[in-house]
């Protein structure tokens, strides 16, 4: 398959970080998270993201985790690393170990920290993209985290000048901005929501793909929204965007990660807690949040 013709569709899932008693990364665990999220119909993975906890973890971490996922994934979903960091050397070393390790593309967050002008933005992702010029590339964007926003003029500004860039993860939440940057490549450039909130009006909009965090809890609500989306019935696409936004709100959509790991526990999948400086929920609110995912008839039945 040629470069450019690589294309997501469905939920892709932002996995997070299990780790273990130590702090360290659960290498178990993680390995039945891949299988679990690939059972229950995820159409892709993605590791090392916001809620992989990824600018908490290590440099060899990161590599090993790429590592694990697409080994225990062995291409039955593609997985699409998340290689962005802090400086553009440090993103290409990333970047490349994913082609290396046999990743089907990688996901490119904007480096952050330091706030950057748009042409310092369309320089970093053309280093990194020239890099792998046979690797398919999605820049990434999360201003709200990072303090730099791609722009839907440096979004067509940099799929003009790099054809392995093929695609875009936008978690800003604006819709109308995301649609614009759609149209990059002639509307050939293929978008993932990254706003769970988003799904239904994405795809009615022709973005066919989401990358969510959500989804490592509950990847199924993920699953039945897509498959009814594609099989034409807006009804049930619209009762299964009401079942994500009960998740959304009770799992605080990704503002708390360890809600996130305390489904998946509870599911069977031990995750561990997150690495500070980040906080745990207490064992009170976890119990309440499960509660109430079930009081809307989300099935938690183990993993």
């Amino acid at each position: 398959m040629p470069v450019t013709d690589f294309a997501v569709r469905g939920v892709i899932t932002a996995l997070i970080t299990p780790f273990d008693a130590q702090g360290k990364v659960n290498e178990s665990s993680l390995e039945r998270l891949v299988e679990f999220q690939i059972r229950a119909g995820a159409n892709g993975l993605s590791p090392c993201g916001t809620t992989g906890e990824t600018v908490l973890l290590t440099f060899e971490e990161r590599q090993r985790i790429a590592e694990v996922v697409v080994s225990v994934a062995k291409g039955r979903a593609p997985v699409l690393v998340q290689t962005g960091a802090a400086s553009t050397e440090m993103t290409i070393v990333l970047t490349r170990h994913a082609q290396k390790i046999g990743a089907r593309a990688a996901t490119v967050v904007t480096p952050w920290y330091f706030r950057y002008g748009d042409d310092a933005l369309i320089q970093h992702y053309i280093r990194v993209a020239e890099s792998v010029p046979d690797f398919p590339i999605y820049l990434y964007n999360i201003p709200q985290l990072t303090g730099n926003n791609l722009s839907p003029t440096v979004v067509h500004a940099i799929a003009d000048r790099c054809p392995n860039v093929v695609g875009l993860k936008d978690s800003c939440g604006i819709l109308a901005q995301i649609i614009d940057s759609a149209g990059a490549r002639g509307g050939k450039f293929n978008v993932a929501i990254g706003s769970d909130g988003l799904l239904l009006s994405a795809a009615v909009a022709g973005i066919g793909a989401g990358i969510s965090g959500n989804a490592n809890a509950v990847p199924e609500l993920f699953v039945e929204f897509y498959n009814a989306f594609w099989r034409g019935d807006l009804a049930a696409a619209q009762a299964a965007q009401a079942r994500i936004q009960h998740a959304r709100r009770t799992l605080k959509d990704g503002g708390d990660l360890s809600l996130f790991k305390a489904v998946l526990t509870y599911r069977g999948i031990p995750c561990g807690g997150v690495r500070a400086p980040l906080l745990n929920a207490s064992k009170e609110t976890i119990e309440s949040s499960i509660q109430t995912l079930k009081d809307h008839g989300i099935a938690l039945t183990p993993a």
